[in-house]
């Protein structure tokens, strides 16, 4: 997988802020409510932990609306989350 697949930061920081900017034009509560609401229907677990914890360092990139309204969300179960298989369960291609 690159390093612009659908869960890269970059790319996970762009997308926010995409859906913040669609939202944006809205009323402010509305606005957080509709992001929110975007985030949490759309996107995967792995995701949105990968989002909040760059929340919790700080959110470099995101909007200042994005995270205000991410930081409305529930903490994503990490139980939730599915664990990649290790390279050593993976068969070797002779």
């Amino acid at each position: 997988m690159s390093h612009d697949s659908h869960d890269s930061l970059p790319r996970l920081i762009y997308m926010a802020n995409q859906i913040g900017a669609f939202f944006a034009t809205q009323k402010h509560d509305r606005a957080v409510v509709g992001i929110a609401k975007h985030v949490k229907d759309f996107w995967e677990p792995r995701m949105r932990a990968k989002i909040e914890d760059h929340i919790s360092e700080g959110g470099e990139g995101l909007t200042p609306l994005v995270v205000e309204s991410l930081k409305t969300l529930p903490p994503v179960k990490r139980t939730d989350i599915p664990v990649a298989r290790a390279a050593e369960t993976l068969p070797t291609h002779h």
